[in-house]
């Protein structure tokens, strides 16, 4: 049999068939397979032919490592598709590890880190009044060590406003991924003060150490979701950058179980129970080199084109790695020949007004509403509902819960219900449960069953943060803004965030000024908040620069002179 003609090639192996090559990068049919040593597809739709995976060496022109792979053409007469379902499986756990290692030492250390600190305030408030009963020989007034406590506890967010501020230029130098591992240096530094505080006889290191581990936080909060929102495909990013409030809220949990008196909320084991975020940290160090870092970065901010295949690889697999590639290939043209932005400059351009306006409201909304308050209400709520004192630390637990099993929930229907359903159907949620616990907490003392209805309106306020506000918040800077805008985005929402934790009180009509957060959230979703499931970063960048310009053409097409047949030569 002559060989056939190009642009067809036969397969290889004894098939007959008679097939047309096609450039690696275009669609591919079920049957589709590389031809050895080519670029090119075998797409024989002869059910003889069998794929299997092998090993490659290189694909000309595709910059693929020595790890890429190919597809032989087998004609053996039955089809396996055996390899392909390993490289799915591969996928799915490579991703889930990448979720998994970033989570544990991101998120998770700002939830948990969050909820320690209220096992051992007495002991710590003791502690300090020893210490300096032992320095002075008088104990310090009772003023003094509420001040001491005060500033252990406001340190935390002071911090985390330095870790915000910080985050941008470490994911622009490092990179997303070892920007989380470099982050551990504070938790480790912190992880050792607070361990050897009582030994040392000072508070101060409790200071300095409540001070690093906020640094931390402020760090990872920001990288996390930006890392996860750019590794994981489209069809799953939201739900993928929904996996930092998973962490957020197991991490609160977990601070709560671990501080409990039977476990490390005791008198003599609270130096431990603070110095604990250590072993996340480990964890993170330990797994997190072994994962790749973000396509995105290494192609976009790097230009390593051979890195981003390679890292695309082991996340997706092998089967969509060219369309994926071709879309960073368009990303990439688009952000050419921009700096990284500052955070000053999103405030200046026209262009990034909604985005802005869009962080900063919404933003302000989640942390404005009220949660935190809930938490703190919590305790005394339970105690007037008839909950004995020691039973207390096990009803607040449930709080927490309640906020982990919404997070799942989101993180399973986000990406069938949308960013704004969940936004606007949390804040009105949160809108009727706020205003039923303001009443119950001023009749309380009147009628006997308000407390026990007080108490429902926490679990219920809480769930309903969890729908909506407590993850899908944290990705809007990921999917509203480019890669050039992307770092100085997560540094303003990140010190919006921090500073906004200051602004906390306590008061029986609290709620009122929260719910119209709430209500001013939910309007600002419905009417302005473009929805971003299912779409590529670069369309939600032209349908934003549609409603930042909504008066401007989109520029003159060019045509073509008009021939004049008179004097056309």
């Amino acid at each position: 049999m002559s060989a056939p003609p190009s642009p067809q090639r036969a397969c290889a192996g004894t098939c007959p068939a008679m097939v047309a090559a096609v450039p690696l990068g275009q669609g591919r049919s079920s049957q589709a397979a590389l031809l050895p040593n080519t670029g090119e597809m075998c797409t024989c739709s002869m059910p003889s032919c069998d794929l299997e995976r092998s090993e490659v060496q290189n694909l000309p022109g595709l910059g693929v490592s020595d790890k890429g792979l190919r597809t032989s053409v087998n004609c053996t007469g039955a089809a396996t598709l055996e390899g392909f379902t390993t490289a799915s499986n591969i996928q799915g756990k490579v991703l889930l590890l990448t979720i998994c290692a970033a989570g544990i030492g991101g998120t998770f250390q700002f939830g948990y880190n969050l909820s320690i600190i209220n096992a051992p305030t007495l002991h710590i408030q003791d502690f300090t009044n020893e210490t300096w009963w032992a320095r002075t020989g008088q104990p310090l007034p009772d003023h003094l060590v509420l001040l001491v406590w005060s500033l252990i506890v406001s340190l935390y967010p002071l911090g985390g406003l330095f870790g915000a501020l910080l985050a941008g230029p470490l994911a622009i130098k490092l990179g997303r991924k070892k920007s989380l591992l470099v982050n551990n240096v504070f938790v480790v530094a912190a992880a050792i003060l607070f361990g050897f505080s009582r030994r040392a006889g000072s508070f101060e290191m409790i200071m300095l150490g409540r001070l690093l581990v906020g640094v931390s936080a402020g760090v990872s909060m920001n990288v996390q979701p930006m890392y996860l929102g750019e590794s994981a495909p489209k069809e799953l990013r939201g739900a993928v950058a929904m996996t930092s409030a998973i962490f957020t809220a197991l991490g609160v949990v977990m601070g709560q179980v671990v501080g409990l008196r039977e476990l490390l909320g005791g008198p003599q084991a609270w130096p431990l129970l603070l110095a604990s975020c250590l072993v996340p940290g480990l964890l993170q160090l330990a797994s997190l080199p072994l994962l790749p870092e973000s396509p995105r970065y290494l192609l976009i901010d790097c230009g390593d084109t051979e890195a981003c295949l390679a890292a695309l690889q082991r996340l997706r697999g092998p089967a969509d790695v060219a369309g994926e590639l071709a879309e960073l290939e368009q990303e990439r043209a688009a952000c050419r020949d921009r700096r990284a932005r500052r955070p000053w400059e999103l405030f200046r351009e026209r262009a990034l007004r909604r985005q802005v306006a869009s962080l900063v409201v919404l933003g302000s909304a989640m942390e404005l509403c009220g949660n935190d308050t809930v938490y703190a209400y919590a305790s005394g709520v339970f105690r007037e509902a008839g909950i004995p004192e020691e039973k207390v630390q096990y009803a607040i637990i449930g709080t927490g819960s309640c906020e982990l099993l919404t997070a799942f929930v989101s993180c399973v229907v986000i990406e069938r219900l949308g960013r704004r359903v969940l936004l606007m159907g949390g804040y009105c949620l949160m809108t009727c449960w706020g205003s039923v616990f303001t009443v119950a907490l001023y009749l309380q003392s009147s009628i006997p069953w308000m407390p026990y209805l007080a108490m429902s309106c926490i679990f219920a306020f809480i769930l309903s943060f969890g729908i909506g506000p407590a993850g899908v918040t944290g990705i809007l800077a990921t999917e509203l803004f480019d890669q050039t805008a992307r770092p100085a985005a997560y540094m303003v929402s990140g010190a919006l965030m921090w500073t906004m934790l200051f602004l906390e009180g306590l008061s029986h009509f609290i709620y009122v000024p929260f719910l119209g957060v709430c209500v001013c959230g939910a309007i600002y979703t419905g009417f302005f908040l473009p929805e971003t499931k299912g779409k590529t970063f670069l369309e939600i960048s032209e349908e934003l620069h549609r409603l930042n310009f909504p008066r401007k053409s989109p520029g003159p097409t060019w045509r073509d002179p008009e021939v004049i047949l008179s004097t056309e030569l």
